[in-house]
């Protein structure tokens, strides 16, 4: 298996229990507004100064879709990956 499409799969299944997780919650809009905002605001605050200490994530389809979908930690594990 190509290892492009096992993560294409990865990336739909974290999607997908997003997408149950926002349901459950008692307030579903709300909470998926607050990670979608606190998602986007962390992906722009590092793509704008991430230089300052050598990173340079692009804003990219991919990047601001996962940033609203899985919020700040997808985010977060871009700049653990960037790093590593």
């Amino acid at each position: 298996m190509d290892s492009g499409y096992i993560f294409k799969i990865i990336c739909g299944i974290v999607t997908v229990i997003m997408i149950i997780y926002y349901c459950r919650r008692d307030k579903k809009l709300f909470s998926f507004f607050v990670g979608a905002f606190t998602g986007s605001a962390a992906l722009f605050i590092v793509n704008k100064y991430g230089s300052i200490i050598g990173m340079n994530i692009p804003l990219n389809l991919f990047n601001i879709s996962g940033s609203v979908i899985l919020g700040a930690p997808f985010v977060l594990f871009l700049v653990i990956m960037n790093f590593l």
